[in-house]
């Protein structure tokens, strides 16, 4: 699935939604949001750059992000080029 760049969206699991924004600024990451929470994690190594998870959802987006390296590494060059990212599979 190709996603619009007006949909930063690129995948949606147990209630825990990963966004990566145009025009962002390396390191290349994601930005995850549970309810309230929201976090950024560094796509090479999974680890949490700032802000706060419950620990479930922590640990399930470490596993995401692990799962799916290349896809979103892949996705962070269509990002800088300004092309269409692609929506990656959440965890079943």
């Amino acid at each position: 699935m190709v996603l619009s760049k007006l949909m930063p969206t690129i995948s949606l699991f147990y209630g825990i939604s990963i966004q990566m924004f145009y025009e962002d600024h390396p390191p290349p990451h994601i930005h995850a949001r549970y309810n309230e929470f929201k976090a950024r994690y560094d796509i090479a190594t999974g680890a949490m750059l700032s802000g706060e998870l419950p620990k479930q959802a922590h640990r399930l987006v470490q596993e995401w992000i692990s799962l799916n390296t290349q896809s979103l590494a892949d996705n962070w060059t269509r990002m800088e080029k300004g092309e269409q990212m692609e929506y990656i599979e959440g965890l079943k």
